[in-house]
């Protein structure tokens, strides 16, 4: 008796495709629109700096730290908020909102008339980014064939270096050409209000989305898609078994629940590290003697250190694995914020610095690689969107933790918390699932989570 071969579900055909000019459009699609998020967020440090300079309504450093955190309080609501919204709605359709959120709030940013304007614009700006990175990195995660989706995915990260390099470009020589350089800095940051009708109607929405909301139509045009696009014939797919959203309590359900503390451990431990110094690090320099165009210059050599960070890394996630990459990143970080720390000269900052930016950007990637590979596609992007949503806290304290930690004890302490919390985030890391070459749902959840899941 020949045994009969089992169907090959869609999931499987988009796993077993090479990767293809589909997905080389869905990565630059959905990275272009990180790059501009990246911008936004990396703009707002130059921002910071050129009031602070300039006296623009006599801001004091307590003020300072607020138009920096409170962005960062809007974008903990708007992961929270966009992760749930992208696992009811779809993943396309949120990103597109949330682009269009932050590029017009930024764009009403320039026109910001006070401090207290400008916290308003802040905030809605905030919604609108916080929501877009995890549903983004869901959406290309969910594509991309598994032997080389931790690489795709770190790739996708990688338009966050383009985005901060574009901030530093206009901090550099858009910034500190007049008073009102920051107005024209932040016009310039309205761009994703324009890009998000692209991504509307130009990326493919998730099948694994698709599937369980029951339009297999659309599921199936997408798969056939990107099979014609690598020159596959397709096959028939049987109808995906119906499953229940089983909501945000799931993610502290018996057996997923020391996976997503861990997880929300290495989130909140690297967004307080990093924000505290990338948002600070033009004006710390400025206060420490540099010319707020020398500061600037530096801040974007040091930027440009991220893109070399992201290769080793979009390398190294599928020769070591997920755990191994992230944790070896986390530590590198570690030791370049120590070496900030100590460094006492213009080339000891500006190398050292460089060193903390190259480990710190490859931890990043390998993170967004690991985080939609924790859950289920019923709960990837709530998952997703609440750990970066818990993350976003941290962006929210760092930001107000610098100004009383430099008069406690000077960049050598704030740099050595930081160094701290990369190190506790390198520990954190080993609570994470290794899903490296496995398929997107094999295992996704533990047994007992599984049972949770189904009631």
């Amino acid at each position: 008796m020949t045994a009969t071969a089992s169907p090959t579900t869609r999931a499987e055909r988009l796993d077993r495709l090479p990767f293809t000019r589909e997905h080389g459009r869905l990565v630059f699609g959905s990275g272009l629109g990180w790059a501009l998020d990246a911008m936004d967020v990396g703009l707002i440090s130059f921002v910071l700096a050129a009031l602070a300079a300039q006296q623009q309504w006599g801001v004091t450093d307590s003020e300072l730290s607020w138009i920096a955190s409170i962005g960062f309080v809007g974008m903990a609501l708007g992961a929270t908020l966009g992760g749930l919204l992208a696992d009811r709605i779809g993943r396309r359709q949120v990103f597109a909102l949330t682009l269009l959120v932050f590029g017009l709030a930024t764009g009403a940013a320039a026109l910001s008339w006070s401090v207290g304007a400008l916290l308003v614009f802040r905030f809605l700006i905030g919604l609108g980014l916080g929501a877009e990175l995890p549903v983004a990195s869901t959406l290309v995660s969910e594509f991309a064939p598994a032997r080389v989706r931790g690489r795709v995915v770190v790739w996708l990260e990688a338009f966050w270096a383009l985005g901060w390099t574009m901030a530093a470009l206009v901090g550099f020589f858009v910034v500190p050409r007049s008073d009102e350089g920051w107005r024209w800095a932040l016009a310039i940051g309205a761009l994703p209000a324009l890009y998000a009708a692209v991504v509307r109607f130009g990326l493919p929405e998730s099948v694994r989305f698709l599937e369980t909301r029951g339009r297999i139509d659309e599921a199936e045009a997408a798969v056939r898609r990107f099979e014609q696009s690598a020159g596959v014939a397709a096959v028939e797919s049987p109808l995906p078994e119906p499953v229940a959203s089983p909501g945000p309590r799931a993610l502290w359900a018996a057996g997923t629940r020391a996976r997503t503390a861990a997880l929300w451990v290495v989130w909140f431990s690297i967004n307080f590290a990093y924000y505290g110094a990338f948002i600070w690090l033009p004006t710390l320099l400025v206060a420490n003697g540099f010319t707020l165009t020398k500061s600037f210059g530096y801040t974007l050599v040091i930027t440009l250190a991220q893109l070399p960070g992201y290769a080793v890394a979009a390398y190294l996630i599928e020769k070591w694995g997920r755990r191994p990459t992230l944790a070896t990143f986390l530590v590198g970080s570690a030791v370049g914020a120590g070496l900030f720390a100590a460094a006492g000269s213009d080339t000891t900052i500006l190398l050292t610095g460089m060193v903390l930016s190259f480990f710190n950007l490859g931890a990043w990637g390998a993170l967004y690689a690991v985080t939609p590979e924790v859950y289920p596609t019923v709960l990837r992007a709530t998952g997703a969107g609440a750990a970066a949503g818990f993350g976003r806290l941290a962006s929210i304290a760092a930001p107000l933790c610098v100004p009383p930690l430099v008069d406690a004890g000077g960049n050598g302490l704030v740099f050595g918390t930081f160094a701290a919390f990369f190190t506790l985030a390198a520990l954190a890391t080993w609570g994470l699932p290794e899903r490296r070459g496995q398929a997107l749902d094999q295992e996704s959840l533990a047994p007992s989570a599984g049972r949770e899941v189904a009631r």
